[in-house]
């Protein structure tokens, strides 16, 4: 198969093209920035693109279970892999880096000098961390925790969520004094209106997609997988603070 980045097409809109549609199956940590990228494909194209986001794990399951998506955005490279080597989907390949922080709305919460002393606070007495066992930001963060020897203690202070949408609607909504989220949410609106700690001892983590076999048009969606990795979807990217990829399949 062509590279991704050797891939050029001509994104004119048509009226075939307005008639057709691909289904996608999104890990929640990446709503923002597909939402753009699902925006200007469409307006490039024409074609319609139909999104059901939660965790990876969940979203795994469902494939697994025949759920008819047509191209799988996980946020690990573990899950796509399987699925190749289930025969399930095309060879994976990596379309963003992302970052785990500790976020709160509270500005107040950020008077520490790390993530490590800031759990540490006296109103640290709830965060919300997605279930590390479906949610990789969650293992990440969960990794980060167990190394500096804080789990045992921050543990029962935990609210684990399904995904990582939830543990950044809790902390926008006070329901809890932080989260473990993704470094893009503090790129958006609300989150520039909290602060946050960086956790550079939290794993990277690398968002892989793979095209499913049973998508109903593999054209559309090789398109869109192209897409995906192109300079135009970059800049998006970039925006939420993830780092650059590779632009290749």
């Amino acid at each position: 198969m062509i590279g991704m980045c050797a891939m050029i097409f001509l994104f004119t809109p048509n009226q075939a093209a307005a008639n057709q549609k691909i289904k996608v199956a999104v890990a929640a940590g990446f709503i923002q920035p597909f939402e753009q990228i699902a925006s200007e494909f469409k307006q490039n194209t024409g074609i319609k693109v139909e999104v059901t986001f939660t965790s990876a794990g969940r979203l795994y399951g469902q494939i697994i279970n025949g759920a008819p998506y047509d191209i799988f955005l996980s946020a690990d490279k573990e899950r796509p892999n399987l699925l190749y080597d289930k025969m399930l989907c095309g060879k994976p390949f990596t379309y963003a880096i992302g970052e785990v922080v500790l976020w709160s709305a509270k500005k107040a919460f950020c008077i520490s000098g790390n993530w490590r002393d800031a759990l540490k606070q006296e109103g640290a007495k709830k965060i919300a961390i997605a279930n590390p066992k479906t949610g990789v930001y969650g293992a990440s963060a969960q990794k980060a925790l167990k190394d500096a020897g804080l789990w045992n203690n921050v543990e029962p202070r935990l609210v684990t969520t399904e995904d990582l949408a939830l543990v950044f609607q809790y902390a926008t909504l006070y329901a809890v004094d932080a989260g473990f989220c993704a470094l893009a949410h503090t790129y958006t609106e609300k989150g520039r209106k909290g602060c946050y700690y960086e956790m550079k001892e939290a794993p990277v983590v690398v968002h892989s997609a793979c095209v499913l076999k049973r998508a109903q048009n593999k054209e559309i969606t090789d398109r869109f997988a192209a897409f995906l990795v192109s300079p135009e979807a970059e800049k998006i990217k970039k925006k939420y603070g993830y780092k650059e990829t590779s632009c290749s399949r």
